[in-house]
């Protein structure tokens, strides 16, 4: 695969990201509050939620670094997270429930990471387009 290294780095970077930052939302709900001068959340558990799911997304870019040439529907689902977040976020902003300091958010999350899981998934198409065309061989079955 074409920039496999790159990839690769990538997404143990992108892993190890998601980890640590769904750690630290679980054992502080509030640091997002905090830090944007926003009113703390009466449900902070919804916020330490979303810390776990992208922890576990962290799992999951730790898998596509760990095999490259099979990561694509991975990081494509991972890569629609990072465009939707930043709409709502600007939704969010643009009708006054949020603050525009709250940018922070997708700044780190997402968009700082739309050109390397891009360019990963232009690379990583052939190969997954060659992975839905050969059908697996079940060697039990025979």
């Amino acid at each position: 695969m074409k920039s496999a290294r790159l990839h690769r780095t990538t997404f143990v970077a992108a892993g190890i990201y998601n980890i640590a930052w769904g750690c630290y939302a679980v054992y502080d709900p509030q640091w997002f509050f905090h830090l944007t001068g926003m009113a703390a959340s009466n449900t902070p558990q919804i916020f330490a939620t979303l810390g776990m799911v992208l922890g576990l997304y962290g799992i999951l870019y730790l898998e596509v670094a760990r095999v490259p040439a099979r990561g694509w529907l991975i990081a494509a689902v991972g890569m629609t997270g990072k465009v939707l977040g930043p709409i709502g976020l600007l939704w969010l902003i643009v009708t006054g429930k949020w603050p525009v300091d709250s940018v922070v958010l997708v700044s780190t999350n997402d968009l700082i990471w739309w050109i390397p899981f891009g360019l990963y998934l232009k690379d990583a198409w052939p190969w997954f387009r060659r992975d839905l065309r050969t059908p697996e061989r079940d060697s039990s079955a025979a």
